[in-house]
């Protein structure tokens, strides 16, 4: 039992190296383009502001941490696929073939539904959210932005909605393990709607425009969910 442990333990520090190596090496090739990618990330609201209008630094090291900060991030995402294969290499050996093709869908569409959500806040959310605050905002104020907290805004929205896509997911899982019945969630679809947007006034910052999209946003995949699961359902009763 023991000689079992351990053997467990060196097999799970050799994938822990593995995936803090594959980390560093996207992080090192990433860094050289932190100045690009955070234009990037800027570039939703600075098409809104007038034009010559540049984000602003507030806090001194803000200029060098910011860009880090991206960095980081974009690398844990980039440095994904060998993450999960680390994972995978150190879980798949102790499953049922078919428990390995169930989590290997699972992992797949949640990854897809993650980035998913995230083009949709970059792509949709936040043009649309920037675009209404600059037709609202009093002709005499100047909107002179922070960096960091722009960042912050950025990614909360975007960790947010890339989670809240996660909603198909989290209903298979819960038909397929019998741990709700789908008739049931069909018969929760009116609190289903007003707990949306009591989640989305929860989690977004507090502005209307994003809290609605979000709480939409969710009841829309919430729908897709359950048909999601019907559908696979049939399949599975016909195989």
């Amino acid at each position: 039992m023991n000689e079992t442990l351990v053997i467990q333990l060196i097999e799970l520090r050799k994938r822990l190296i593995f995936i803090f190596i594959g980390f560093i090496i996207v992080f090192a090739i990433l860094f050289n383009f932190k100045n690009n990618m955070f234009d990037q990330i800027a570039k939703p609201l600075l098409e809104y502001l007038p034009k010559g209008t540049k984000l602003i630094a507030t806090d001194v090291m803000a200029p060098f941490f910011v860009p880090l900060k991206i960095t980081a991030i974009a690398a844990l995402v980039l440095s994904l696929p060998n993450t999960i294969f680390q994972i995978w290499q150190y879980v798949a050996p102790g499953l049922y073939k078919h428990e390995r093709i169930l989590l290997l869908f699972i992992i797949l569409f949640s990854i897809i539904l993650f980035i998913t959500g995230i083009l949709f806040c970059y792509f949709l959310v936040l043009p649309l959210l920037f675009n209404f605050i600059s037709h609202i905002k009093a002709s005499n104020i100047e909107m002179f932005t922070d960096i960091n907290k722009y960042l912050d805004l950025v990614l909360t929205l975007s960790t947010v909605f890339g989670i809240s896509f996660q909603m198909p997911i989290v209903i298979f899982c819960l038909i397929y393990f019998n741990l709700a019945q789908i008739e049931t969630i069909i018969k929760l679809r009116p609190y289903v709607f007003v707990g949306c947007f009591i989640l989305a006034a929860i989690v977004t910052p507090p502005d209307i425009f994003s809290q609605s999209i979000l709480a939409i946003s969710l009841y829309i995949l919430y729908e897709f969910g359950i048909i999601a699961t019907k559908i696979l359902g049939k399949a599975a009763t016909h195989a």
